[in-house]
């Protein structure tokens, strides 16, 4: 999509992305604590699965379940976090800014 600023109508336009990067962040924040929480879960799964090995291997199993429980918590919370932040972007704030005058606009704006 090529954009011009409505106030001078200069190209030079930037996205902002502050809803989409603060989303991605605290996404991230609570995804992970959300996977910590289970992550005795994933630990338990982990030391049941490492007990093939040992107790070296229901350790590792253990510690392995927890850290891949908090990762993919934290990831999926990051990604939803992002795509709520884009449409607070697209549709509540003003996400552009023209690098010539300094405006910042919205695409829904008139």
């Amino acid at each position: 999509m090529n954009l011009s600023c409505p106030s001078c109508e200069s190209n030079d336009i930037i996205s902002r992305n502050i809803a989409k990067n603060t989303g991605t962040v605290v996404g991230g924040i609570g995804g992970a604590v959300t996977g910590a929480a289970s992550a005795l879960s994933g630990a338990r799964i982990g030391s049941a699965v490492g007990a093939l090995g040992g107790p070296a291997g229901i350790a590792l199993g253990g510690i392995a379940g927890a850290l891949f429980g908090g990762l993919l918590g934290a990831a999926t919370g990051s990604v939803a976090g992002a795509k709520i932040g884009e449409r607070i972007d697209e549709h509540v704030l003003q996400n552009y800014q023209c690098f010539a005058c300094g405006h910042q606009f919205s695409t829904c704006d008139d």
